[in-house]
């Protein structure tokens, strides 16, 4: 496997770990399966190290992560804000996992940066702010998860490394990489995929509990949406879905049920890429994929101030679903000169 890392910096981070007794691993808010994967991940294996860690996350993960060990465990700062605020002022390290910026944290941004301990960032997306005393920043990784991986691994820790650390870490890499089918173009994901199944992990249940199984509500909502909201826009090579809060309401929404739904309009031959645009209470938050190397991230961070990976980004819009919307299509446009040569015929 390609080495990557930088000997001194692992080294470092493994000395604060041995030094520290106290641990936070956080992340990004409306976590996703990176998220959750790579802080549980390395949750199990500080506390088989002997270490009293805990994972504080902004608000609710989705419910389709809920089979991975430990995931009771994990302290939700919208339900316990006191309990979340202890364990960060206590704190003698804080890793924070899968995002680049404080303000991707909301409102547990306040603690992360108040905390006058150790900080640690490890993270795959472009441009990270400097608010940690030791950076692990590459965005060509995979995900979080794998990078957690490879971190632990040049450590020396994998021999501690149980089936449980490995599962959620995993499940990390299935969810971003969606069963290896984006952001894996180093082989050398395969050999880190290899080194988890090795300490006993189940894929074909992670890809059925993280990927494929879903509510009855959820799966309503999404065809409603594919069948109702979908609009294709074939000059353009482009798919915009939207939901607004009467909708969501409509069908029961619950965090994690329009997961995934971004990416369906990519299976119609000649969709180079898609957006979701979906009205939460404070905001609406836009989702775009693609594929060819169409920079969705470009138009993220052009449009709303987001950004993320060139095929994988997404950002928050503070106004009415019908103006992001509009300021979307006004704008695809101007990004058209991205799609290939001689793009295929929407079919």
């Amino acid at each position: 496997m390609e080495k990557l890392l930088n000997s001194g910096m692992v080294d470092k981070f493994r000395n604060w770990i041995e030094e520290s007794d106290r641990i936070v691993l956080t992340c990004h808010v409306r976590p996703d399966g990176d998220a959750i994967g790579s802080t549980l991940g390395m949750m199990h294996l500080l506390q088989a190290l002997g270490k009293r860690a805990s994972v504080v996350v902004p608000d609710m993960p989705p419910r389709s992560l809920s089979f991975l060990p430990a995931f009771k465990e994990i302290t939700i700062y919208t339900r316990h804000e006191e309990y979340s605020r202890r364990l960060m002022s206590e704190a003698d390290l804080i890793i924070c996992s899968d995002f680049n910026k404080l303000s991707r944290q909301d409102a547990l941004a306040e603690l992360t940066g108040a905390a006058t301990c150790r900080k640690v960032m490890v993270d795959h997306h472009q441009d990270p702010d400097d608010f940690c005393d030791l950076t692990f920043s590459y965005p060509d990784m995979s995900s979080a998860s794998e990078l957690m991986f490879r971190i632990i691994a040049a450590m020396g820790y994998y021999t501690q490394l149980d089936r449980q650390a490995a599962t959620c870490i995993c499940t990390g890499i299935i969810t971003d990489t969606r069963n290896f089918s984006v952001n894996c173009k180093n082989p050398d994901i395969y050999e880190v995929l290899t080194r988890l199944l090795e300490k006993g992990v189940d894929k074909t249940r992670i890809v059925r509990e993280a990927l494929m199984m879903q509510s009855l509500s959820s799966l309503r909502l999404k065809t409603y949406a594919l069948s109702e909201k979908m609009e294709i826009f074939e000059r353009w090579h482009a798919a915009v879905t939207t939901l607004d809060s009467a909708e969501l309401e409509r069908f029961g929404y619950e965090r994690g049920d329009t997961e995934g739904l971004v990416n369906e309009p990519l299976n119609v031959r000649g969709i180079y890429f898609s957006f979701f645009l979906r009205q939460d209470e404070d905001c609406v938050k836009v989702s775009a994929r693609s594929i060819e190397d169409f920079p969705v991230s470009k138009i993220c961070e052009d449009l709303y101030g987001g950004g993320g990976h060139i095929m994988a980004a997404g950002a928050e819009f503070h106004g009415t679903l019908e103006e992001c919307r509009r300021i979307l299509i006004d704008a695809i446009p101007s990004y058209l000169k991205y799609l290939p040569q001689r793009p295929q015929k929407v079919e």
